[in-house]
């Protein structure tokens, strides 16, 4: 179909990149995010134009945080930008002159990953993206799913506890307020707390205190064998992996990959998630077992599937 752009709508700059049907980033173009609706829709024209030069472009992936309708057109809501039924393609298709599709971010990586990345080979994979939040796609058949509404794989918002923390989203409970770089900090923090005495290398990493401790910190110490971080790695498995079996009993695919943040310290997070999910799936010692696998685009994902998905048919059709 020739070459697309894909663009990532970060919270400091928004990325666009020509890329060839092979999943290859050819050209790039990076803007400042601007505090505005409107000026994000400005600073996405502006992305596109500086990224296009030089190429011909036959179309536009949009990744966005948030609710995108099926018809990949409107976003029904995003939780950090003040969207609310917003007509992006046809916002952006006014300024670029090129057809234009809009994909819910965590959609648009789990798509490049199973085209390109860790996912190569499979037909049936579910993707969850471990970051400050849990996000996630589903692609069964070789198929992206969206569901009737186009807004399915909202995993990080499944109620894991009745009445459990409270989320950002309003509800109780919800996943990432358990697996999620937000989670990972608030375990290292409490177990900091309740025994300094086996944080020494994690507490001086920061300002001493435990109120100091960042997701930075926690990944050099566990690397090193401190007991607390290596602990609290192992507190956000245990939760990542029970998700993960919950999701097996809906889905059954051939294999998970993990993206997002989190999955950059690699081993030292997907064997304990990979121990965490046998130990929780039903049946688990009797029937065959997904495989946990690393996704492999790492921040690169995101822009690379929504720039592919631009060449993908109308789902509605």
């Amino acid at each position: 179909m020739g070459l697309t752009i894909g663009v990532d709508i970060g919270g400091t700059k928004i990325a666009a990149g020509v890329v060839d049907e092979e999943g290859n980033i050819l050209s790039t173009h990076k803007v400042p995010t601007p505090g505005t609706a409107e000026g994000i829709v400005d600073a996405i024209a502006s992305a596109v134009d500086g990224a296009r030069v030089g190429h011909e472009i036959v179309g536009v992936g949009i990744g966005a945080a948030g609710y995108v309708n099926r018809q990949r057109s409107t976003v029904y809501f995003a939780p950090n930008i003040d969207w609310r039924q917003e007509p992006l393609k046809e916002k952006v298709e006014a300024r670029v002159g090129l057809p234009v599709v809009v994909e819910n971010d965590a959609n648009a990586a789990a798509w490049g990953e199973y085209k390109f990345g860790g996912g190569k080979g499979h037909r049936n994979v579910i993707c969850i993206t471990l970051g400050t939040g849990l996000g996630g796609g589903i692609i069964i058949g070789n198929k992206l799913r969206r569901g009737h509404f186009g807004v399915a794989a909202e995993f990080g918002h499944i109620r894991m506890v009745p009445d459990g923390l409270l989320c950002g989203c309003g509800s109780q409970g919800c996943w990432e307020q358990y697996a999620s770089g937000r989670a990972l900090v608030r375990y290292a923090k409490q177990r900091a707390n309740a025994t300094p005495e086996n944080a020494d290398l994690l507490l001086g990493l920061g300002d001493g205190t435990p109120e100091g401790i960042e997701g930075k910190h926690i990944s050099m110490a566990a690397r090193q064998g401190d007991p607390v971080a290596v602990d609290s790695y192992r507190e956000l498995a245990r939760w990542a992996g029970a998700g993960l079996a919950d999701l097996a009993s809906l889905f059954d695919p051939s294999a998970f990959i993990v993206g997002g943040g989190l999955s950059d310290e690699g081993e030292l997070v997907l064997d304990p998630i990979r121990k965490s999910y046998k130990r929780w799936l039903v049946g688990g010692n009797w029937r065959p077992v997904a495989d946990v696998i690393a996704a492999q685009l790492g921040n690169k994902a995101g822009l690379v599937g929504a720039a592919d998905l631009a060449r993908e048919p109308d789902p509605i059709m």
